[in-house]
C-alpha cells in the first residue's frame, strides 16, 4: 500500500502522507523511493504553481524519524551519510521553483519539523493535539535532518536553543508567536487556509534587525555562552548533545547553509556512535515497550474505571487527585478526616488546575471541566460506586487493613479494587484481612505526583490479574510510566534505595563530610545526594523503611545507630525544617546543619578524605548489588523494568541506561570483583547476588 497519495487540482498539487497499518507517520527507508517519485512527479509539471503537504492520519503530521534505524548503524561514517541523506530528501522540497505550504494538524516532532522547514509557509490547526518541537537531544542527539542549521534562521536564536536543548514541544499558538508557523487555524479548514497560501506566491522572508544582531558573532557567542552555563549547570558535563548542539548551532551560523548542513551531519554521526545516545534509545524501545505492556502474563484485560475514591488528602493524597481528573479523566472523590486537610487537597488540586490555566494551556471550561469532576467528603459518602479506591495515608498497617474493612463492607457486591499507595508494607500483609484479598493491590505514586513520571504497581500473590492489569491501565491514563512488580518488602524501587543511602549515613558515620558524599553521587550523575534525599523523602519515613527491611532480610540491610540519634533530635528533614541540611531562611537546604554531625557523635567532620571514585562505588553498588537480587528473587519482571522503575523513579542517572544496563556496561565480571572486595572489607550488605555470580561465571550479561 502507499504512503503518499498525490492529487493536482487547479494548479495546486496535494500530497498526503498516511503510513498503512500504523497509528503513526515516520520518515523510513520504505517512504524514500516513493518520497522522491512523487516530488520528481511535482518537479516535472510545469502546469503546477504550488504544493500542499498534509497528512492523512488524524493526530499526526509527521511523528520523525524511524528510531529502529538507528540501531542498526554501528559507524560514525554510517551516521554521518544518514544524515546526509536526510538533508538531500528534504532539499528537494527546499529546491522546487513553486510556492510550497505544511499543512501541520497533530504530531509534528523531529524529521517532522525538519521537514515543515523546508517549506515556504507552515500553517498548523489548533488542535489540542498539535505539538511541534526537535526532542532529538532527549535520545542524546542532535537533531540531523536540518533542525540545528535551519530553525535557528527561522526563529529567534534564544527560542531555537531552547527547543533544541530540552526536547519542549510547543503548541500551535506558541509556534506561531515565536515565527514557527505562519498561521493558526481551526483544523477543519486547515487545508482550505493551505491553498490560499499558495496565492502568495513565494514570500521574501527577510531577517529582522534583533535577528541580525543576534546571529552577529559577538551577540550571538554570548548568548550561546549562557546557554553553555545553563547546560553545565544542569548537566554537569555528562550529556555530550546539548554541547554539541550548541557548538553545531554557534559555528553553523557563521557559514553558509550547505557548509552548516554538513558540520550537522557530522555532529549526528558523532553523537549516534556514542554510548549515552545507545543509552537512550534503549530506554525509548524500552518505554515504548512499557506503554504495551498490560503488567500480566495471562489474557486478563483491564475492567473500565468510571469512579475513583482516593483516601487522604495530603499531598500524596491530591496529586493522585489530580493526575485522575485531569489526565485521566475520571471523577474523584477525596476523602479526608478533618475539614481543614480536605480544603488543603482540593486547593493543591485547584492551585495546579489554574497553573494550566494561568499559562493557557486550558480553556476556562476546560477548567470547569476538570474541577467538577473532583469532589470532597470527611466520610465514605460518594465512595460506594467507586471503581477504585486508592488510600494515600500513613505507613501504618493495621490503620490500612481498617480502611480495606471499610470498603469491602460499603461496596457491596461490586467488585471495587482496593490499592495501597504504601512504599514498604507488603501487599500481602494488607490484604491479609480482607473477604477479598484478590481485589487488593499496591500502586505505589512518587511524590510530587503530578511532576514524578513513574507508577510501581505491586501484585500481591493473591492479587487477579484483571485488578493488576486495571490498575496499570489507570496509571497509564493518569500520565504515569508503569512498571509491574511482585510483593516483597520495600517492593523494587524502595529496597534499592535503602541500602544506597544507608551506606551513605555509614560514610558520615565514619568521618566523611556530608557535603562530599552528595557531591560525589551528584558527580556520578544523581539528581540529588544521598543525604540531600533522606531530607526530601523524610528521614522519619526513610528509618521506618529500614526497619521493614531489616526485619526481612537480616544483616544484609542491618540497622543504624545513627538515624535513631537524628530522630531524638526531632530531625525529619525538609518537611519540618531540621536534618541533615540547614533550612534557615539565609540557607534554605543549600548549606548542611553543621550542628548534625555533634547529634550522631562525629568528631572533626570531614577528617576521612576518602576519594570520590571509593564514595560512589560504596554507595552506588549497594544499590546495585541489590537491584540484582530484586530481579533473582522475581519482585522483577524484568531487567528492563528494573532500568525504567530506577531512572523514571529514582533519577538514576539516564546516560548509564540504568543499573542494570549501566552494571552490562561496566562487565558483570568487574561488577563481582568490586562486591567481593567490598564484601570481603565491610561484611555482609555487599555479599554479591548469585545471579551476579552466575552471569560473570557464564560471562554473560542482564541483557545478553
Amino acid at each position: 500500500m502507499a504512503i503518499f497519495t498525490l492529487e493536482k487540482n487547479n494548479g495546486i498539487a496535494l500530497v498526503t502522507m498516511d503510513t498503512p497499518d500504523s497509528p503513526q507517520n515516520v520518515l523510513s527507508e520504505a517512504s524514500q523511493s516513493e518520497y522522491e517519485s512523487i516530488l520528481a512527479d511535482i518537479r516535472n509539471d510545469n502546469s503546477l504553481k504550488g504544493m500542499v503537504f498534509a497528512s492523512g492520519k488524524k493526530d499526526v503530521f509527521l511523528a520523525g524519524a524511524d528510531i529502529s534505524i538507528f540501531q542498526t548503524i554501528e559507524t560514525q561514517e554510517q551516521a554521518y551519510e544518514s544524515s546526509k541523506l536526510l538533508h538531500g530528501m528534504l532539499q528537494q522540497v527546499a529546491d522546487l521553483p513553486i510556492t510550497t505550504v505544511a499543512a501541520i494538524n497533530g504530531v509534528c516532532l523531529g524529521g517532522g519539523l525538519e521537514l515543515s522547514l523546508v517549506f515556504d509557509y507552515r500553517v498548523a490547526s489548533d488542535s489540542k493535539s498539535t505539538r511541534i518541537g526537535v526532542p532529538e537531544v532527549q535520545l542524546g542527539l542532535l537533531p540531523g535532518g536540518g533542525g540545528t542549521t535551519r530553525l535557528p534562521r527561522v526563529v529567534p536564536l534564544p527560542d531555537a536553543l531552547d527547543m533544541m536543548l530540552t526536547g519542549r514541544q510547543l503548541s500551535a499558538s506558541r509556534a506561531k508567536k515565536i515565527g514557527l508557523v505562519d498561521e493558526v487555524v481551526a483544523s477543519s479548514i486547515l487545508l482550505d487556509v493551505a491553498h490560499n497560501y499558495v496565492a502568495k506566491g513565494k514570500p521574501n522572508r527577510k531577517s529582522g534587525f534583533k535577528d541580525r544582531l543576534m546571529r552577529m558573532s559577538p551577540v550571538r557567542q554570548f548568548v550561546i555562552s549562557q546557554a553553555r552555563k545553563k547546560v553545565m549547570s544542569q548537566t554537569k558535563g555528562k550529556y555530550p548533545a546539548p554541547l554539541k548542539i550548541l557548538d553545531t548551532v554557534n559555528r553553523g551560523l557563521a557559514m553558509s547553509l550547505d557548509k552548516a548542513l554538513d558540520l550537522e551531519a557530522k555532529g549526528f554521526g558523532e553523537l549516534l556512535v556514542t554510548p549515552e545516545s545507545k543509552q537512550f534509545v534503549n530506554i525509548f524501545f524500552a518505554t515504548t515497550d512499557l506503554k504495551k505492556d498490560t503488567g500480566v502474563d495471562s489474557d486478563a484485560t483491564a475492567r473500565p474505571i468510571s469512579n475513583v475514591g482516593v483516601l487522604g488528602a495530603g499531598l500524596m493524597g491530591a496529586g493522585i487527585g489530580y493526575v485522575t481528573v485531569d489526565k485521566a479523566k475520571t471523577t474523584v472523590r477525596l476523602k479526608d478526616i478533618s475539614v481543614e486537610g480536605l480544603a488543603k487537597g482540593m486547593a493543591y488540586v485547584g492551585k495546579l488546575v489554574d497553573k494550566k490555566l494561568n499559562r493557557r494551556r486550558i480553556k476556562p471550561h476546560q477548567h470547569q471541566s476538570i474541577m467538577a469532576r473532583l469532589t470532597g467528603s470527611l466520610d465514605y459518602r460518594g465512595f460506594k460506586n467507586s471503581d477504585v479506591v486508592i488510600e494515600a495515608v500513613f505507613e501504618d498497617l493495621s490503620l490500612k487493613q481498617r480502611m480495606v474493612a471499610d470498603i469491602e463492607a460499603l461496596s457491596g457486591n461490586k467488585e471495587t479494587i482496593f490499592a495501597t499507595n504504601t512504599s514498604a508494607i507488603p501487599i500481602d500483609d494488607v490484604a491479609a484481612t480482607a473477604k477479598h484479598p484478590e481485589r487488593i493491590v499496591g500502586m505505589h505514586y512518587f511524590s510530587p505526583v503530578e511532576k514524578m513520571p513513574l507508577l510501581e504497581v505491586i501484585s500481591g500473590t493473591k492479587t487477579a490479574d484483571w485488578v493488576t492489569a486495571t490498575a496499570v491501565e489507570l496509571g497509564k491514563k493518569q500520565g504515569k510510566t508503569v512498571i509491574v512488580v511482585n510483593d516483597g518488602p520495600g517492593f523494587y524501587t524502595t529496597r534499592v534505595l535503602v541500602p544506597y543511602n544507608m551506606e551513605a549515613v555509614r560514610l558520615v558515620l565514619e568521618g566523611v563530610a556530608i557535603q562530599e558524599i552528595d557531591n560525589s553521587l551528584e558527580s556520578f550523575g544523581m539528581p540529588v545526594g544521598p543525604i540531600k534525599l533522606m531530607d526530601e523523602v523524610g528521614i522519619d519515613v526513610g528509618a521506618h523503611i529500614v526497619v521493614t527491611l531489616n526485619q526481612a532480610f537480616g544483616d544484609r540491610i542491618p540497622l543504624i545507630d545513627g538515624v535513631d540519634k537524628v530522630l531524638a533530635d526531632e530531625r525529619m528533614g525538609k518537611k519540618n525544617g531540621k536534618g541533615f541540611y540547614d533550612y534557615s531562611e539565609d540557607s534554605k537546604g543549600k548549606r548542611v546543619d553543621q550542628s548534625i554531625y555533634s547529634v550522631i557523635g562525629v568528631e572533626n567532620p570531614g577528617r576521612n578524605e576518602l576519594s570520590r571514585q571509593v564514595i560512589i562505588e560504596r554507595v552506588l553498588f549497594s544499590m546495585l548489588n541489590e537491584a540484582a537480587y530484586c530481579l533473582q528473587e522475581g519482585i522483577l519482571r524484568s531487567a528492563r523494568d528494573g532500568d525504567i522503575g530506577a531512572i523514571f523513579g529514582l533519577g538514576f542517572p539516564p546516560f548509564t541506561g540504568g543499573p542494570f544496563r549501566y552494571m552490562d556496561s561496566l562487565g558483570l565480571t568487574e561488577v563481582r570483583a568490586k562486591l567481593e572486595g567490598l564484601h570481603a572489607e565491610h561484611g555482609q550488605r555487599f555479599k554479591p547476588a548469585q545471579l551476579i555470580l552466575d552471569l560473570a561465571e557464564q560471562s554473560k550479561g542482564f541483557y545478553s
